[in-house]
């Protein structure tokens, strides 16, 4: 039976070869008990919840990732390269840097960047730009068109800091065309570029550096469920 320090599924294929992947575990845990049948937990060490189940008959496993580029980076890492998964798709909160996006708006990005040296120091890759599987984006589109579920689609700014200092957002959006700012995706995307597999996101706008807006913690546990509905037709 496969285990790693950071996943112990009690037996082999457990889990599914698509994961769904938002950063909170209790995120994980209200969309395995709110949308899934036949559930199985196979994982909980560092209470990092992962769960396998059904959805409308399809198998699809979601599992918590943590907070930023190291913590996904382990999780994902593991996933594909020990566990067979193919596909990983972060689900998770965005802060908006255009004035465009407005609070609980979906957001599917097409590029990362990052000023991280995650890539760099894992792999010796030197871009800071990367950019998600085509061919799952064009999946996740055609999901959203036929649920009837606006996208606004393009590159993400993923940060290393949360509390930075005299961050000008402006310049991110302005000179880079970062639509927002999270954690995680360019980890993800190095990981699945590294691996040969594939690798989305899809993002819920929880705050706005813009207008100062914001949603609170409860909300992003459980009121993000846009971007679930169209991660969850995936399960195959």
């Amino acid at each position: 039976m496969i285990k790693t320090p950071h996943i112990s599924p009690v037996k082999d294929n457990l889990i599914a070869k698509t994961v769904l992947m938002p950063g909170d575990p209790l995120r994980a845990k209200y969309i395995a008990d709110t949308f899934l049948t036949d559930v199985v937990k196979f994982n909980e060490v560092r209470n990092m919840f992962g769960y396998t189940g059904y959805y409308k008959g399809k198998k699809i496993s979601v599992m918590g990732s943590g907070m930023g580029m190291p913590s996904i980076g382990i999780y994902s890492y593991e996933l594909y390269k020990f566990f067979d998964v193919e596909r990983i798709i972060r689900i998770g909160s965005c802060g908006a840097y255009s004035p465009e996006l407005k609070l609980y708006d979906t957001v599917l990005v097409k590029e990362a960047y990052s000023e991280s040296t995650y890539a760099q120091v894992q792999s010796g890759e030197n871009s800071h730009i990367l950019e998600s599987s085509m061919e799952l984006d064009n999946l996740l589109e055609k999901i959203a068109e036929d649920l009837k579920i606006p996208l606004h689609i393009g590159r993400i700014h993923s940060s290393d800091v949360f509390y930075r200092e005299n961050p000008d957002f402006k310049a991110l959006y302005e000179d880079y065309k970062c639509l927002g700012v999270e954690m995680e995706s360019f980890a993800l995307f190095n990981n699945a570029k590294v691996l040969g597999k594939q690798a989305a996101c899809l993002l819920t706008v929880s705050d706005s550096l813009v207008t100062k807006q914001v949603t609170s913690a409860e909300e992003r546990q459980s009121a993000f469920t846009n971007m679930m509905k169209i991660a969850l037709e995936l399960a195959e």
